[in-house]
């Protein structure tokens, strides 16, 4: 959209031009009404980048708002580059999740790669260093013929990114559906840790104090990205390629050290990541916060192109970038840490009392805005929507029965349940030392280096429970996220959401957002795990096919010093004990979808009394437990051969019935023990009123499951080799 126009060649602002600019002839007339004249070419690009979705969450800032976002625990809820939680003795666990689906679905390597990138960068903008990534990512059918480029290429750009880095990926998951075919979702997560008195913000303050252009150059890479991730797919995709961004790990990791070390010479008033929208966004948001005009004089912008317009500057999304208010007076002290590290440090204009936002290039004025209306008083919808209608429930004549090991067998074949070492086997997931616990097990573990505490991750979300009801699909994507984090002994603190869904105009889209923000708000307010960051990614829809919700929950939990995590493993002799209870819910489940193709029947019913019950009985019996994993997809039959297969020692289930074996009931939990132990739970959850039944012990090399058999080697091979047989 930009070119490389002159001042003499700025296009004349048309409804076509306007339209391009992702903005409708309302958002126009409120635009003319702000400034009382038609905008500039540049000014249009300014309004276009701050007011559309993926910048303002113009559709969905009504319902976000019901979110609950605070807590004793919580020093920093939402609004900041990340959320902050206090994990004890001043220290502070940063942390936050962010998509970056469109630009992976046109550029598959650098999409993901700068995902990362930028996660990253929204961690240590706040004073924190990295200690752990995840990310969630959703493909179409393996089938499908854009899948494996798509897979391949993810992958290769998150490992090629994070490990140069120097973060360890510690957890995450993969899914295929066809409603991803046209849209894959790649969601990012970072964690980092600071200490509690020296935590950084992006709120400007003081007049006349000068703002500083941090880091790698300004190129053309990234213009008008914002507003294409804020818009649905169609057969021009391949047109959108050039404005995905580019990165270069190498360049961030010399960024990051040299913002950690400029923090510690108390020159920094406020710091911003220029992420989404890059130069226009960071300075709208810190002038916005602080309450200030900001003042920029695009010449002084280190550029890597010639002959760049103040537009492409404004809009440019190139990476590695951060922008700064400085203390005049420590401006030497922090040049010479950015000179040491060989990155930019530029004084790009300074903060002004005016509520102005005023750009000029080579002593021409190319935007006069009034800052606040930029971000503040953005557009706001209170778009129709209609509730998600319930789900016929399945009866006892829909259930299909199905010999226990053939249905295990089918599961664990398919690429959605089969092991994922294809995929983290790509990443670092033991740099900084400090990994306990890698990906593939449950939630992934980091001990916070010099204590005696450690820090969980888990990154989880079905979206077929949320389709059919969105609801108790909302509330369960955090039941399971606090699930995964207590199996291994951890206290959930607090969630980081990524809303993907399709396009919010529908009002049926926009009844899944609700229902399942509803869903989401009860259960981090039953369960304490405020949401204290997140992203929504809207128009995740391609020729009119919208991908299923999928609002991706990010949790960290705490094992506090003195505290055993439950990492152990199964051993032959061991009692498997369910503790929960057991209905057989079949309807969206595992079995259905994967065996027999079938996504019929309501969500799961979460019982979120129940949840937090027997997530306490976890935690607080954790001596008594030598190894536990959660039940969800798949419910008893895969979670006892994944229990199992790790430990690499057979399993035998008693029970024999799909709905028991295949059943995905919620607030359950499968945990190995000796007879001794087994004894004091029974006892235990008696006292403590939870459900516990003993459902087989884990012995032998085969995996026995109500009279059928195989060999734990046979399934063991076809778990480690179906993902890459599928994709890879």
């Amino acid at each position: 959209m930009g070119g490389q126009n002159s001042a003499m060649q700025e296009p004349a602002i048309t409804p076509e031009l306007i339209a391009s600019h992702g903005l409708n002839s309302e958002e126009y007339d409120m635009i003319l009404e702000i400034i009382g004249r038609e905008p500039s070419f540049t000014e249009l690009g300014i309004f276009s980048a701050m007011w559309n979705e993926h910048c303002s969450y113009k559709s969905s800032k009504k319902w976000l708002r019901t979110l609950p976002t605070t807590g004793p625990q919580v020093i920093c809820g939402p609004g900041e580059n990340a959320g902050i939680v206090d994990i004890g003795d001043g220290d502070a666990v940063v942390f936050k999740m962010e998509s970056h689906n469109h630009p992976s679905y046109i550029e598959p390597y650098q999409g993901a790669a700068t995902g990362v990138g930028g996660i990253l960068r929204d961690v240590f903008t706040m004073g924190a260093r990295p200690i752990a990534s995840m990310n969630s990512l959703s493909f179409g059918e393996p089938s499908h013929p854009k899948t494996r480029q798509l897979v391949n290429g993810v992958v290769e750009g998150i490992g090629g990114y994070g490990n140069c880095f120097g973060v360890p990926c510690v957890g995450g998951e993969v899914r295929f559906h066809p409603a991803y075919n046209g849209n894959c979702l790649v969601n990012a997560f970072a964690a980092g840790l600071a200490k509690t008195d020296s935590i950084f913000y992006s709120a400007a303050s003081g007049v006349g104090m000068p703002v500083v252009y941090l880091g790698a150059k300004t190129g053309r890479d990234g213009v008008g990205g914002a507003t294409m991730a804020s818009a649905e797919f169609d057969d021009t995709i391949e047109e959108k390629r050039p404005t995905v961004q580019v990165g270069d790990p190498f360049t961030e990791k010399r960024l990051m050290e040299a913002t950690l070390e400029l923090m510690q010479t108390g020159a920094v008033i406020s710091i911003q990541d220029m992420g989404a929208a890059g130069l226009t966004c960071s300075a709208v948001e810190m002038g916005d916060k602080g309450k200030l005009g900001i003042k920029l004089n695009l010449e002084d912008v280190p550029q890597r192109e010639e002959n760049m317009t103040a537009y492409e500057m404004m809009l440019s999304e190139s990476q590695e970038r951060m922008l700064m208010v400085l203390k005049p007076e420590l401006e030497a002290d922090a040049r010479a840490v950015f000179e040491k590290w060989d990155l930019d440090f530029a004084i790009v204009g300074e903060t002004i009392a005016e509520d102005r936002f005023l750009i000029l290039h080579n002593g021409e004025t190319k935007a006069d805005l009034v800052l606040s209306k930029l971000a503040s008083t953005a557009p706001e919808y209170d778009r129709p929507w209609v509730a998600t209608p319930p789900a016929e429930p399945l009866t006892d004549a829909d259930v299909p029965t199905i010999d226990p090991i053939d249905g295990l067998k089918a599961l664990i074949a398919s690429p959605n349940y089969g092991g994922k070492q294809w995929v983290y086997e790509q990443y670092d997931t033991t740099v900084m030392g400090d990994t306990s616990r890698r990906p593939g097990t449950g939630s992934g573990i980091v001990r916070v280096h010099g204590t005696e505490k450690s820090l969980a991750f888990t990154s989880d979300v079905t979206p077929r429970y949320v389709k059919a009801n969105p609801v108790e699909g909302g509330k369960q994507a955090v039941a399971e996220a606090y699930r995964n984090l207590t199996a291994v002994g951890a206290k959930p603190l607090a969630t980081t959401d990524n809303l993907n869904f399709g396009n919010p105009e529908k009002p049926e889209i926009m009844g899944q957002f609700v229902g399942a923000l509803q869903g989401i708000g009860e259960a981090v307010a039953a369960l304490d795990m405020p949401i204290v960051s997140g992203n929504v990614s809207l128009y995740n829809e391609t020729d009119g096919q919208g991908i299923l919700p999928t609002p991706t929950i990010g949790a960290v939990g705490l094992i506090a010093a003195g505290e055993t995590p439950i990492t152990g493993e199964a051993r032959d002799g061991h009692i498997a004990l369910l503790i929960g209870e057991t209905l057989g819910h079949l309807g969206q489940s595992a079995l259905l979808a994967e065996v027999f193709n079938r996504e019929d029947g309501d969500a799961p019913t979460v019982d979120l009394e129940a949840e937090k019950r027997n997530g306490e009985f976890i935690r607080a019996n954790r001596d008594l437990i030598k190894a536990c994993t959660d039940l969800s997809d798949g419910g008893l039959a895969l979670a006892a051969f994944e229990l199992a297969e790790e430990a690499g020692v057979g399993v035998q289930i008693d029970a024999s019935d799909t709905p028991t074996l295949f059943g995905e009931d919620q607030a359950r939990y499968l945990v190995a023990c000796n007879f001794d132990q087994a004894e004091g739970l029974m006892l235990a959850a008696g006292q403590a009123g939870v459900t516990l039944t003993t459902v087989g012990r884990f012995t032998g090399d085969s995996v026995k499951i109500g009279g059928s058999e195989a060999p734990l080697a046979e399934l063991k091979e076809i778990f480690r080799s179906s993902f890459a047989a599928s994709v890879a």
